[in-house]
C-alpha cells in the first residue's frame, strides 16, 4: 500500500517547529519506518534519520543493510570500522538546538552532544503525535488486522478442552494467524486459566484446564505491518454467580467508556468512566491498570488511556479500551477492544461479541 511520506514529513516538521526545533535526529526504527517505508533492526549500530527544516532529510545507515530503491530520502552509509558521528554532525547546524530521539543510545548521543554548541531537546513527541493520527490507509490496515484477530479468536476457543495446557493453546495461535494472512504475533500471547487470569500479564505455562476455570485470551497479530490486540474472557463448563457478576461489571465498563468516546473527550475521562462503573460495583481496588494504550505499527505506541493523560482524543487516533477486574488467587476478567476515533464518532474495530460464553 502506498503512503504519502512527504505528507508525514511535513507533519513532523510542523510539530518540530511548535517545539522550537529546526533539526532532529530520529532513530526509533518504527518512526523511521513510518517516515520512509523501510524497517531496519540495527542492533548496536546507528540508524538515524536526520530531519532539517531547511534541507531534505538524510538517512544514516550502516552498509550492512542494503537500501531499497523505494526509500524516498538521500542515504549516507558507513562501515563497521567507521565512526558515524561525523556523518550526523556534518548534517547539523551546531549553533541551533537539536532535537533528539528518546531512543538514541548514549554511545551516540554523547559524542553528538559534544559537537553541538546549543541545547539538546527531546524531539520524540513531534514524531509520536504525527504517528498517532492514522490516515485512511492506516485505518484500513488497522481494521484488517483486527478482523484477522476476530477470526483467530473464533478458532482459538475451539482448541479449549479439559486437560489442555495454556502453553499448548498459545503455541497453536501462530499457525492460525498465518493461515488467516497475518505475519505473526504483535506481542507474546496471553493464555490464562483459572486463578492465572487474576494476573493481567500472565505468560502461558503448563497449567492444565479444569472444569470451572476462567479462560482468558489476550492476543494480537501483525498484518501488513499494523497491529491488532484484543482480550476476551470465557468460562469452561460452568460459571458461578460471582464470576457472572464480575463479567457483567467489566462488560459494562468497557461499553460505557466506548459510549463516551468522541473527538475532544479527554483520554483521562474515558479511564474515569470505566473506573467509575467498576468502583460503584465494589471492585475499584481490583482494576489495577490504565484503561488502554495507543496502537499502530507497534502494539503499544506513545500515548495511553489513563487518569494522567489529560489531552483530548483527536480523529485518527487508535487506542484500546480494556477494563479488568482481578481477584488474586481466584479469577480475573478483562474485555478489550480497539477503537479508531473518527471525525465525529468512535469506531470499535473488533466485531467479536461481548456476550458471556460458557465453553463446553
Amino acid at each position: 500500500m502506498a503512503f504519502d511520506y512527504q505528507a508525514r514529513l511535513r507533519r513532523v516538521r510542523d510539530n518540530l517547529d511548535e517545539l522550537g526545533l529546526r533539526q532532529a535526529v530520529i532513530c526509533d526504527p518504527m518512526s523511521v519506518q513510518w517516515l520512509c517505508g523501510w524497517h531496519v533492526d540495527p542492533g548496536e549500530r546507528l540508524f538515524a534519520l536526520v530531519v532539517r527544516a531547511a534541507a531534505d532529510p538524510v538517512l544514516v545507515v550502516n552498509d550492512l543493510f542494503p537500501v531499497p530503491a523505494t526509500v524516498p530520502f538521500e542515504t549516507r552509509g558507513f562501515s563497521d570500522t567507521d565512526d558515524p558521528t561525523p556523518i550526523v554532525v556534518g548534517l547539523l547546524d551546531p549553533t541551533q538546538p537539536l532535537g533528539v530521539d528518546k531512543d538514541l543510545p548514549a554511545r551516540f548521543l554523547l559524542p553528538i552532544q559534544a559537537c553541538m554548541h546549543a541545547s539538546l531537546r527531546l524531539a520524540s513527541p513531534a514524531v509520536d503525535r504525527a504517528r498517532s493520527r492514522k490516515d485512511e490507509a492506516e485505518r484500513a490496515l488497522m481494521r484488517a488486522a483486527s478482523a484477522v484477530n476476530d477470526a483467530a479468536m473464533a478458532q482459538l476457543v475451539t482448541f479449549v478442552h479439559e486437560g489442555v495446557t495454556e502453553r499448548e493453546v498459545a503455541e497453536r495461535l501462530l499457525g492460525v494467524y498465518r493461515g488467516l494472512g497475518a505475519q505473526g504475533h504483535s506481542f507474546p500471547p496471553i493464555v490464562s486459566f483459572g486463578a492465572h487470569a487474576a494476573d493481567p500479564h500472565h505468560m502461558p505455562d503448563d497449567t492444565r484446564l479444569a472444569p470451572g476455570d476462567v479462560v482468558l485470551f489476550d492476543v494480537g497479530c501483525v498484518r501488513e505491518g499494523y497491529c491488532s490486540d484484543m482480550t476476551r474472557t470465557f468460562f469452561f463448563r460452568s460459571v458461578t454467580d460471582a464470576q457472572r457478576r464480575v463479567y457483567d461489571v467489566v462488560r459494562r465498563a468497557n461499553e460505557a467508556a466506548a459510549a463516551l468516546a468522541r473527538p475532544g473527550v479527554l483520554f483521562s475521562d474515558l479511564d474515569g468512566r470505566a473506573r467509575d462503573v467498576i468502583t460503584e460495583a465494589g471492585y475499584g481496588p481490583y482494576f489495577t491498570h490504565r484503561l488502554g494504550h495507543q496502537i499502530g505499527l507497534t502494539d503499544h505506541e506513545p500515548g495511553d488511556v489513563s487518569a494522567s493523560h489529560h489531552e483530548p482524543i483527536e480523529p485518527g487516533v487508535c487506542f484500546s479500551i480494556e477494563p479488568g477486574i482481578y481477584l488474586p488467587g481466584d479469577f480475573g476478567v478483562r474485555i478489550e477492544d480497539l477503537a479508531i476515533m473518527g471525525e465525529e464518532t468512535v469506531e470499535i474495530i473488533n466485531a467479536y461479541p461481548h456476550d458471556l460464553v460458557v465453553l463446553p
